[in-house]
């Protein structure tokens, strides 16, 4: 049987890379490709497919929030989340948003198609560093819980882009929403974090590598 996959990402050449990873394998297919939930609705209104690879660090609608759209309007369709960031940043959080699996985009080919077949067979991938990433979020107290582990995934992804040095209406115009919902979001993300300023935010998004 030959499973058909979908591969979401905006950078055309990491499409086709990942997309000939699969090119000598008789069970996997590669059929569609595409940089946002729109392509994702077309596919699947059109013929389907088996397996979504979908990046998490996607313009506008972020890669999380695509999940939730897709986990919600197909809960049974597998997705193997892919990013540049380590498994310790996002594994954890797209796990619980209903990812069948977190994968570096880094990982060797043969682990992208272990990957794939693995959550293709209705199971999870779970690396050795997820498993440790999982372990360690189990094992945390409430005291000894990483600040930034704290927010929401949305509050997250606003320390982010505040920290990597966009202004609000910048983060408001990448998130897509109004300049007063991400003010709301920085609000809850200094008290949360008990920080005081967007220099403090970047100091300490540098000091634990959520931002390079």
């Amino acid at each position: 049987m030959q499973y058909r996959l979908m591969i979401v990402d905006d950078h055309a050449l990491i499409r086709m890379g990942i997309a000939h990873v699969f090119d000598d394998t008789s069970d996997l297919r590669m059929i569609a490709e595409g940089d946002c939930y729109n392509d994702v609705v077309r596919q699947m209104e059109a013929e389907g497919c088996d397996l979504l690879l979908l990046d998490i660090d996607l313009p506008g609608r972020n890669g999380i929030d695509i999940l939730k759209l897709v986990k919600k309007d197909y809960p049974k369709l597998p997705v193997l989340m892919l990013s540049m960031y380590p498994e310790d940043q996002y594994a954890v959080r797209v796990l619980k948003a209903g990812a069948a699996g977190y994968l570096n985009k880094g990982s060797p080919p043969d682990v992208m198609v272990a990957a794939a077949r693995t959550v293709i067979g209705g199971k999870k991938y779970i690396s050795p560093e997820i498993a440790q990433a999982l372990a360690e979020s189990l094992g945390h107290d409430d005291d000894n819980t990483p600040a930034h582990e704290k927010l929401s995934d949305r509050e997250f992804q606003t320390l982010k882009l505040i920290a990597s040095g966009k202004r609000l209406s910048e983060v408001a115009e990448a998130l897509s929403l109004s300049p007063k919902t991400v003010s709301v979001y920085r609000a809850r993300i200094l008290e949360k974090m008990k920080l005081g300023s967007n220099a403090e935010i970047t100091h300490y998004a540098l000091k634990h590598g959520l931002v390079k």
